[in-house]
């Protein structure tokens, strides 16, 4: 699973931290970013249902 977050296009909703708080977080300036690049099975679901509740839609997934 590869995540990529489009730092232009995020503003900062936290909605990726709220569904996945171990995969994401939220900058002092308000950009998404991720705390483990490699998630493990478990986080997978969460980590996919961030992507779906991005509102600027800036994450995206390619899975392995």
């Amino acid at each position: 699973m590869h995540i990529d977050i489009d730092e232009k296009r995020c503003n900062g909703h936290a909605q990726c931290e709220l569904s996945a708080p171990e995969v994401f977080s939220v900058n002092e300036d308000g950009i998404a970013f991720l705390l483990t690049d490699d998630p493990a099975a478990a986080q997978r679901e969460d980590v996919r249902a961030a992507v779906r509740r991005c509102p600027e839609s800036a994450i995206t997934l390619v899975d392995d």
